[in-house]
């Protein structure tokens, strides 16, 4: 079974920007590449897991989403860093109800499990959002990360509240 490196895309890859789906809108986060690169060394696969109620708010498309995608596909393998699968839940429950992707629903973590033969209780976490830590957990993840830039969340269900992507490797050294 493979041990994966969960990543939220915004506010983790990279910076938070209401509803992003624009190439020239993205901006990588400092440190999101060497963090990969670590946990590749140490045999993790990598998968984003990612709201994007933009989509069922009509923001931008699943097509937008898409091209987004590919693109910020290429920019990791140009870094030498595979992008196993990226999950998204379109959705929003007051535009389209309930559903078991949206986190903090482990839904998108199950899938990838079924999908990637993944342990997931050997897996790992990274998000900037409360719901990204209690996906986690719900799908029975034991190591969870809160990344923080800002350094103002105090309390957290998360293993560890980070500031800088370093500090999660470091930790783990």
């Amino acid at each position: 079974m493979n041990k994966a490196l969960f990543l939220d895309r915004d506010g983790v890859i990279n910076v938070e920007k209401d509803y992003l789906y624009k190439i020239e809108d993205f901006e990588f986060i400092d440190g999101i590449f060497d963090l990969c690169k670590y946990y590749e060394k140490l045999g993790f696969i990598i998968v984003v897991v990612t709201n994007q109620s933009g989509i069922a708010r009509g923001f931008y498309t699943e097509d937008d989403f898409e091209i987004l995608t590919s693109w910020m596909i290429d920019e990791f393998l140009k870094k030498d860093v595979v992008i196993s699968k990226v999950y998204h839940c379109p959705h929003h429950t007051k535009i389209s109800g309930e559903c078991s992707c949206r986190k903090p629903n482990p839904g998108m973590l199950l899938q990838a499990s079924k999908d990637l033969d993944i342990n997931l209780s050997e897996s790992i976490i990274v998000g900037d959002k409360e719901r990204d830590i209690e996906a986690g957990i719900a799908a029975g993840l034991n190591s969870t990360f809160l990344f923080d830039e800002s350094n103002s969340v105090k309390i957290s269900k998360a293993n560890k509240i980070i500031s800088k992507l370093k500090a999660i490797y470091d930790v783990n050294s």
